[in-house]
């Protein structure tokens, strides 16, 4: 964990924190921001700074923690949708450098985490499919060094 890390605080509870939800590895807290009633944070106990991170234990712990608190926002509080996201880095606007998962609300039209700032471009099936190519190849170059886990592990 990390000494000056908020969510870190939060977990420790040496910070107070509207909690909701906890297991061995994962806790969910109110977002001190509500744009909508509801906005909720789900955080690994341990401090990874991204997705990138995970091990296969705290990633389905996390996942499961995403899919119990999504259900629960979804039937406690007034939306006509939900929105589940996960900022990388400060391009992204990743505020607090501890994974975390926002489930949040929405409304038709309400603005919130408009995906493109304008009309995005269609590349012709070509172009996805050299994309798709390169991500491939990176892949199965890094299968051996990184290697999925079963199922069952």
């Amino acid at each position: 964990m990390s000494e000056e890390c908020v969510f870190c605080r939060i977990v420790r509870a040496e910070q107070r924190a509207s909690i909701v939800w906890e297991d061995d590895l994962t806790m969910a807290f109110m977002d001190q921001r509500q744009f909508h009633a509801g906005h909720t944070l789900v955080v690994p106990r341990r401090h990874l700074l991204d997705v990138r991170e995970l091990d296969h234990a705290t990633g389905a712990a996390l996942m499961a923690a995403v899919a119990h608190i999504t259900r629960a926002v979804g039937a406690a509080f007034p939306n006509q949708g939900l929105s589940v996201w996960h900022s990388i880095g400060a391009g992204a606007g990743q505020e607090v450098p501890h994974l975390h998962i926002h489930v949040h609300p929405r409304r038709p039209g309400d603005g919130l985490l408009r995906v493109y700032p304008s009309l995005a471009p269609q590349p012709d099936q070509a172009t996805r499919d050299a994309y798709a190519d390169t991500l491939r190849s990176y892949l199965d170059s890094r299968q051996a060094a990184f290697p999925l886990p079963s199922p069952g592990d």
